[in-house]
């Protein structure tokens, strides 16, 4: 039955996207790859609007020569895409404005919501495609009702990234590996003889950041404004480069010393331009135990209040939660057990169990009616 359907992948040039195209090829689907170019280093513009060019290879060379080796092993066709233009305009221009409001973005959300799911699926359907496929460490349920759900493997699961996806592109998605575990698609690209990718390092970070340090990137787009580093009453201990450059829970890059216990971030007053920092990693101006979430995707059932979990950050573990609805986007959560570093401009992600049930950026941080200074 699968024979007649079509299936477009995004062959990344990694071992997912690899072992992705090895179990849909089992499953009897006609399969193409499409390796997506995002980022152009000829686009790079400096503060001023300048072009900007880094001394930097771009690794999605090298990554889309392996694509084309796995292709060729694979017997699969593959074809380059360029969506250079909508990254840009839609993700990174995204993600200097939300550093532009002193907050700590999430571009790998943005970039499945309106590149890997929203371009690529459009390019997909007039290639005729019936569905696209990623290597996603996720699942889905088709049926009876279209469901996002955790990958099986705990420690590489990315339902995370992936809260903002409608319906309507879950209903045409499939993760071919978001049931196995990263040791056994390294098994089977090994299997296959994918010398290319079975052992090849998992990519981190921000495509367009690669291995550059994060704050010189970021200081050819966005103006550095150094100020004071503070504590909660108002004694100044240092200085910083500028607030957009840190965020809540950082220890590192602070140039503060001195005995005792280490210093973090525990906010930013914007209007002064000031770095709010305290001893100690487990110092209570950190927690929280409300937030205000906007933005919001909703994949569950309907509801006006809801038990569940919340994940505030991609590695952290779930937290007992309330979620209310204040209006169609908005949310109110309350989590008596308290969680630590919940910073705005990241995304707060709502669990029942392995189901996803949507997800929103956090807004507002409170403990108990104490606004955050975040």
């Amino acid at each position: 039955m699968n024979k007649k359907k079509k299936v477009i992948l995004g062959l990344s040039g990694g071992v997912d996207s690899a072992v992705a195209a090895i179990l849909l090829l089992r499953q009897g689907y006609e399969v193409e790859g499409v390796f997506m170019r995002n980022w152009d280093s000829s686009l790079n513009r400096d503060i001023l609007g300048n072009p900007h060019i880094y001394d930097e290879v771009c690794p999605q060379e090298a990554d889309y020569i392996d694509a084309m080796k796995v292709a060729e092993k694979l017997n699969i066709k593959l074809r380059r895409i360029d969506f250079v233009e909508e990254y840009w305009s839609k993700v990174f221009v995204h993600f200097l404005e939300e550093y532009k409001r002193n907050r700590t973005p999430n571009p790998d959300i943005v970039c499945n919501s309106e590149i890997k799911f929203k371009s690529f699926l459009e390019a997909a359907e007039n290639m005729g495609a019936d569905y696209i496929a990623m290597g996603h460490y996720a699942r889905v349920a088709h049926h009876p009702e279209v469901k996002l759900l955790r990958g099986v493997d705990a420690n590489k699961d990315q339902s995370y990234f992936l809260c903002q996806l409608t319906k309507e592109q879950l209903r045409k998605t499939l993760f071919p590996i978001g049931g196995l575990h990263k040791y056994e698609v390294r098994a089977i690209a090994a299997e296959h003889n994918l010398e290319s990718v079975a052992t090849k390092k998992d990519s981190t970070g921000v495509c367009f950041i690669g291995e550059r340090k994060f704050r010189e990137f970021l200081k050819n787009y966005l103006p550095a404004q150094p100020g004071d580093i503070e504590t909660l009453d108002g004694a100044k201990v240092g200085r910083h480069e500028g607030t957009m450059y840190y965020t809540i829970g950082q220890r590192h890059g602070l140039g503060l010393g001195g005995a005792g216990e280490p210093w973090y971030v525990l906010g930013k007053d914007a209007a002064r331009n000031a770095l709010i920092v305290g001893r100690g990693s487990n110092h209570e101006y950190l927690y929280s135990n409300r937030a205000i979430i906007d933005d919001v995707n909703w994949l569950g059932p309907e509801f006006s209040e809801i038990c569940c979990t919340v994940k505030f950050r991609y590695r952290s573990k779930d937290i007992e939660a309330t979620a209310r609805k204040i209006e169609n986007n908005k949310l109110e959560v309350f989590y008596p057990g308290k969680a630590k570093s919940v910073t705005p401009g990241q995304a707060a992600v709502f669990y029942l169990g392995d189901e996803v049930l949507g997800g929103g950026t956090i807004e507002e941080v409170y403990m108990n009616d104490e606004r955050r200074q975040y």
